[in-house]
């Protein structure tokens, strides 16, 4: 069994389970550090597992295509040895940052072909390539290409796309089944609802992946330019459609009181780069609500970075030594407060987690929403 559920909330839709992999388990729901080219920027791996307690975390098929490369990995032994990380690792296709380049992309019934970011070079995905440099890299549970569709795209451009990823699908899911992973371990693979922000189209995205019966659902193209109360009404679209035995993954969102609002609507995964982004510019996510940790009110604030935190960050460093590294453009602040924004999110899921298998998250949430979207400084 590769998900296994274990609570309902009585008066949500919000649950809490378990994904078993081969490189370990994880409960849910569980926010994943974002690390791109096999890295979470500035932050060690030693404390990833034991501060920041990271369960699983990303990788990116189209910038680890480009840099190292699939072969390079692949020699390695997989995206695991090559980084130094046992245990579980999921990667986006690259859907997304193919579609993000814009003129330098060109979509067609066969796949995508664009140009790399770095030197200009010229590059294919197909559904079948696609599949297959994800069993190299390895990642325990890898994505279906798609399209992803911008948060602004009319009806028919939304359903023209939304079509084309659902031929691609059943491309990329053929391929997965008539090949096998390349390391000894179990891969899982999802398919990803698209459909803009039209529920007919959500509607019939998430019917169709149900019919696949693969391992999970993520949702795509959300938080992608459409106001927030869009992207709410979307995942009440699909909390009622989406298999109830399946994982579902919201991919690049969000802001905590996204995740809560997710969790309330079904959803058991997330990943973003927003704790490691804003904790670079001295955004800090803590339990009374967003700091600017470079605004002169902290300079003389010998407090715990997050008195209510329980990483070890959290009240090793003060808010005034903190801020003193940003002054100072050291880049020591920059490693402190990604790690800090980090645990943080992981100890946000942690307590929804416990709240749901109390029987009280919705209470909870609601009164942790309002907090956590207040802007202190």
């Amino acid at each position: 069994m590769f998900f296994e559920l274990l609570h309902n909330n009585p008066d949500s839709h919000a649950r809490a389970g378990v994904l078993h992999t081969d490189h370990g388990d994880i409960p849910t729901p569980i926010f994943m550090p974002v690390g791109t080219v096999g890295s979470v920027k500035g932050v060690y791996h030693r404390d990833l597992l034991q501060d920041i307690k990271a369960k699983i975390i990303l990788g990116n098929t189209y910038h680890l295509l480009l840099r190292p490369g699939t072969e390079l990995i692949n020699k390695a032994g997989g995206l695991h040895k090559f980084v130094g990380w046992d245990s579980p690792i999921l990667t986006d296709s690259g859907g997304f940052q193919v579609f993000s380049l814009a003129a330098n992309r060109k979509i067609t019934e066969e796949g995508c072909t664009f140009r790399s970011h770095i030197d200009g070079s010229k590059h294919v995905f197909t559904p079948e390539n696609n599949v297959d440099i994800q069993r190299m890299i390895g990642a325990d549970i890898i994505m279906a290409l798609d399209e992803c569709t911008p948060g602004t795209a009319d009806v028919a451009y939304a359903k023209k796309s939304m079509d084309r990823t659902h031929r691609w699908l059943h491309r990329c899911i053929a391929r997965f089944k008539e090949t096998e992973p390349l390391y000894g371990y179990r891969q899982f693979f999802f398919p990803i609802v698209q459909g803009c922000i039209y529920p007919t189209l959500r509607r019939e995205a998430a019917n169709i992946i149900a019919d696949t019966d693969m391992d999970g659902c993520a949702i795509g193209g959300l938080s992608v330019g459409e106001p927030t109360e869009q992207m709410y009404q979307m995942l009440d679209v699909l909390k009622d459609e989406l298999p109830t035995h399946k994982p579902r993954y919201l991919m690049g969102v969000g802001t905590p009181a996204n995740i809560l609002e997710g969790i309330d609507r079904g959803v058991d995964m997330f990943d973003c780069v927003m704790p490691t982004r804003n904790g670079r510019n001295g955004m800090l996510f803590t339990w009374e609500g967003t700091i600017n940790i470079k605004n002169r009110r902290w300079a003389e604030d010998f407090s715990p970075i997050d008195p209510q935190g329980t990483s070890f960050v959290d009240h090793a460093y003060t808010k005034a030594y903190l801020r003193h590294m940003f002054v100072a453009g050291e880049m020591l602040g920059a490693q402190i407060a990604s790690s800090h924004n980090l645990a943080f999110y992981l100890q946000l899921v942690t307590k929804a987690r416990e709240h749901i298998i109390a029987g009280d998250f919705k209470q909870w949430k609601e009164k942790t929403v309002t907090k956590l979207s207040q802007r202190i400084s």
